[in-house]
């Protein structure tokens, strides 16, 4: 499975709870772009309504050997999820929001977008995250 682009800051900034994968819908020339690591998450999120998800935000540069006039980098794109996922990401609880988490290809080389459903951390739990983030370094450093 090869990562075209993580979102590092999401895991970072909130707590995961849940993690879906979904199709993304894009262009030819964005799925070349995409696969020539062109593509950034950050600042990226994600909509959901009764009907469709969205991606937004989530820029893809243009694709050099191709003629896009008027194309831009930032805009809105479906993620593809049944109906199933979608309900399941409607009727969960106040206060969690959808971010990408990263974006790879799948088994048949599609691209498929990582979504997680999180929380924000407050200040101090991004202190206690960075804490137990350089334990688990130490320790590892001293077994191996």
């Amino acid at each position: 499975m090869k990562v075209f682009a993580d979102n590092r800051r999401a895991r970072f900034d909130y707590d995961i709870k849940e993690t879906f994968d979904a199709g993304l819908i894009l262009s030819g020339p964005e799925v070349k772009s995409v696969k020539a690591g062109n593509v950034s998450l950050t600042g990226s999120y994600v909509t959901v309504s009764a009907t469709a998800a969205q991606l937004i935000n989530c820029h893809i540069g243009p694709y050099k050997y191709a003629s896009q006039p008027g194309y831009q980098p930032t805009q809105t794109r479906r993620l593809l999820l049944n109906k199933h996922e979608l309900s399941q990401l409607l009727g969960k609880e106040k206060g969690l929001i959808i971010v990408p988490l990263e974006l790879y290809l799948g088994r048949r080389g599609l691209v498929k977008i990582k979504i997680g459903l999180g929380k924000a951390r407050k200040k101090t739990d991004k202190r206690e995250y960075i804490k137990k983030r350089e334990s688990k370094k130490e320790i590892r450093e001293h077994l191996g």
